[in-house]
């Protein structure tokens, strides 16, 4: 994006296991002068996975330095971490204070639609052709990694090339058991979305099982049958079991009046990825 824009920008992007070691390098091969040039001398600094620096003092006091020479010099800086600066352990307290001179911007995990358009976009760079339901497959049970997502994809994808095989759902669930078991560890219950939906359209979690139908109660109980369809593994008779007994039939006119209603209302189509990203944090 940077480059796009600007031609002549000097950009380094690394993860901070690399700025460790190349630093460690550089001391061990008497390249200082190399190291800091390479990375002092830049108009754009992208850290990957800067908690790593915990606890590596000398590490850290380069990297302090680095900084300062990039902020006095007017240069940008963009460090991500899994957790806020203040949190990060064994982390000297001058760094995280200017950690915190910026901006800091929580990213959350991408929504279904998200997944699904950047399952497409890397199958178009790719040039591989897979049907819509393996798509959808992937973006309903892989959730919480867009690198897991994509990895997924290329191993689909390389199966799919080497084998002439048709894609079922039985055979993409057995290639990808291993991601799939360790994305189970962070499944959404039908439960939680009942809870999460209930309190974001100010019902009671209750109403997601009672009998009453006025528009008010019955549209939010809708999108929470869609969500439990689109981020559990439960049956359509599971779900509607799951809210008050209602038969399989029940739970599917609602996901498909869900799907309709957000192809046509923007906001409604915000507030469930709104709904699902909040699902995953």
């Amino acid at each position: 994006y940077v480059w796009a824009k600007k031609k002549n920008v000097k950009v380094i992007y690394v993860s901070s296991e690399l700025f460790i070691n190349e630093f460690i390098d550089a001391i061990q091969h008497s390249n200082l002068v190399k190291f800091r040039k390479r990375y002092r001398q830049v108009d754009l600094l992208l850290i990957d996975d800067i908690q790593f620096l915990g606890g590596k003092e000398r590490s850290q006091e380069e990297f302090f330095h680095t900084f300062n020479t990039l902020f006095d010099g007017h240069k940008q800086i963009v460090l991500s971490s899994d957790r806020p600066a203040s949190e990060i352990s064994n982390l000297e307290h001058r760094l995280v204070s200017r950690f915190e001179w910026g901006l800091t911007a929580e990213l959350q995990p991408p929504d279904i639609e998200t997944r699904m358009a950047i399952l497409r976009k890397k199958a178009r760079g790719m040039q591989i052709q897979l049907g819509d339901e393996v798509f959808q497959f992937l973006a309903s049970r892989i959730r919480t990694n867009v690198r897991r997502l994509e990895g997924a994809l290329m191993r689909v994808a390389s199966f799919a090339s080497l084998s002439g095989k048709e894609l079922t759902q039985e055979v993409v669930e057995h290639l990808l058991k291993d991601i799939l078991q360790e994305e189970g560890r962070h499944s959404v219950t039908i439960e939680q979305i009942q809870r999460r939906v209930a309190e974001h359209f100010d019902v009671r979690v209750a109403d997601m099982t009672s009998k009453r139908r006025p528009a008010s109660i019955a549209f939010p109980r809708q999108v929470a049958m869609f969500l439990a369809r689109e981020l559990t593994k439960a049956s359509l008779n599971e779900i509607g079991e799951a809210f008050g007994g209602r038969d399989h039939g029940t739970v599917l006119h609602a996901c498909k009046l869900v799907k309709k209603r957000m192809a046509e209302q923007d906001n409604l189509r915000q507030t469930i990825s709104f709904i699902d990203s909040s699902l995953q944090r």
